[in-house]
């Protein structure tokens, strides 16, 4: 007997219907056209009128000859633009390429040449900045300015114009084709330890199965660490980072009124809040920190506002902070090559927490793996460590919007998807009921006394100290113990804390066994510093620490 031939040929007049960024609009057009899209509470309009913007857009870019694989850069800030970005640009085939504006001048230029970009959208803020590297930008063809409302600042370089104006004057009808859903819709550049920035990209296929994959998981719940149809979205996460954490795709997807806030400034950010009533955000530690400190000078509620809280480890004391303002807050997991949210710290359905302190455990705790992820924790023969909260292994990953590679960096590539699965380098566990913790990234894990000691855990147990603000935990070498745990510790204003009241705090938890007393800093390395260095995006930069340190 034969084999049953089991692939489907489709009649030749069936549509292949390819999974590109356009089709994110279909929905929110036909059923949602009249909701709206805000900046700034400035400026204001219709999801018809977005369509339209993506029109002139598009037509805008190709007379400046922007075709199917051009790269177009964009430096903004968080705005109604960069929204007509996400789209616009893929649509047309090109790669989005989102400057990361906080990286030094230097790797702005790198990453400028490494990515070919051909035409760089800029905000009038960084003007001087672009106009001090053009020179040394041979594929930059064309220059647009962002200019705000304002007028155009007087620079040396050729502009090919306004974005406004240049919209204006086109347009507003243009044909997306449909082309392969494997083409580069979008890249970013992300810092590690060591070496050049590395480029990372998505396709349209990436993207649109991100934006599904998650949302299928933030809807899915009944109350509580949700999303829905009625919700207010805005960012807090920058638009250059992550895409957003790809959540502006999903807003427009689902046909949420949105909400882009241009630069973050506490106070602008909470008058946005409460005058067109967001309901949902995202967001680092650093900045959920700093909505918290405004909240309270101004006497304020973040009642009804829900939070993802990524991008670093969300403190027990931090997540009770937010819970006493109002806020509902909860974690996402992921990294700049996953998409990237990967989990999400949901509350499971008809959850009874044993007290607070447990549900807030679960708040903070890495998550659950959304949908259509392949989510393990291995030792380093790829086993899956047990679920019993207590094996310790490599977090590594499947899923079908994973970065399959780095721009114009092959052994890099393979170095991230060695033996099949994305390797994170984040050291986990995993309990029975598949909720994940990250103990501690592999290169910040301390390896003292014999024994490896979680710079997380330890800033989680600092944080609870009264009058702590912020902490960082970092390992220095020593002679003795191979090395040992410093702590630098921000304190909030007018508080008393000590370095000994520190380390007896640390103490009491060594005792009761719940730490190793290895993992206890000396009084001598209990730092108090005015503020703890943080990377591009808001994170603790514990490689400058070290650098700082030593």
């Amino acid at each position: 007997m034969h084999a049953t031939e089991t692939l489907i040929t489709p009649t030749p007049s069936a549509y292949s219907y390819p999974l590109l960024v356009k089709q994110l609009l279909l929905n929110s057009l036909s059923q949602y056209g009249e909701q709206e899209i805000v900046y700034r509470g400035e400026l204001r309009y219709s999801f018809r009128e977005f369509s339209q913007r993506l029109g002139r857009l598009a037509n805008a870019l190709s007379a400046l000859g922007v075709r199917h694989g051009t790269t177009v850069a964009v430096m903004d800030w968080d705005s109604h633009r960069y929204l007509e970005s996400y789209f616009g640009i893929p649509m047309m085939g090109a790669t989005l390429f989102t400057v990361n504006v906080r990286l030094s001048q230097q790797q702005i230029l790198y990453t400028l040449n490494d990515s070919r970009a051909e035409v760089v959208l800029v905000h009038a803020d960084f003007v001087p900045m672009l106009e001090e590297i053009r020179a040394e930008l041979p594929s930059v063809r064309h220059v647009v300015v962002l200019a705000d409302g304002e007028p155009v600042p007087q620079t040396g370089m050729a502009v090919a114009g306004e974005y406004e104006a240049l919209l204006a004057g086109a347009a507003p009808e243009f044909e997306f084709r449909d082309f392969d859903e494997n083409t580069r819709a979008a890249m970013f550049y992300t810092t590690g330890t060591t070496g050049d920035p590395k480029g990372v990209t998505y396709s349209h296929r990436n993207l649109v199965l991100h934006a599904m994959a998650t949302a299928m998981s933030l809807c899915a719940q009944r109350d509580g660490q949700r999303l829905h149809r009625e919700d207010v979205y805005m960012p807090i996460t920058p638009m250059f980072h992550v895409m957003a954490w790809g959540m502006p795709y999903i807003a427009v997807m689902l046909g949420l009124k949105t909400v882009l806030p241009g630069r973050y400034i506490a106070e602008r950010l909470l008058e946005l809040g409460e005058k067109e009533h967001v309901t949902f955000s995202h967001c680092v530690p650093t900045v959920l920190q700093m909505l918290l400190q405004a909240s309270r000078s101004a006497g304020k509620s973040l009642s009804g506002w829900t939070f993802i809280i990524g991008g670093s480890a969300f403190s027990p004391a931090l997540c009770n902070a937010a819970l006493e303002l109002g806020a509902d807050v909860f974690s996402g997991y992921g990294m700049s090559e996953t998409g990237p949210i990967v989990a999400l710290a949901q509350l499971p359905p008809g959850y009874k927490p044993a007290n607070h302190e447990e549900e807030v455990r679960l708040r903070c705790s890495t998550g659950r793996p959304v949908a259509m992820v392949d989510f393990r924790v291995v030792d380093g023969s790829m086993k899956d460590a047990e679920r019993d909260a207590k094996s310790h292994g490599e977090i590594v990953l499947r899923a079908p919007f994973l970065t399959m590679s780095y721009a114009n960096k092959p052994e890099a590539s393979e170095q991230l998807w060695e033996g099949g699965y994305l390797h994170t380098q984040d050291i986990a566990v995993m309990g029975p009921d598949g909720f994940v913790q990250i103990v501690d990234r592999m290169k910040d894990v301390i390896k003292t006394g014999g024994e490896w000691v979680s710079s997380i855990e330890l800033e989680r147990l600092i944080a609870e100290v009264a009058g702590v603000q912020e902490c960082a935990v970092v390992g220095v070498p020593d002679v003795k113990w191979g090395e040992r745990p410093v702590a630098l510790i921000v304190r909030k204003p007018d508080a008393g804390v000590t370095s000994q009241s520190v380390r007896d705090h640390l103490m009491t938890h060594a005792h009761a066994n719940r730490i190793s007393r290895y993992a206890v800093p000396d009084v001598g390395r209990i730092a108090f510093v005015e503020e703890i260095p943080k990377t591009s995006v808001g994170k603790i930069d514990k490689k400058r620490i070290r650098a700082w340190i030593d």
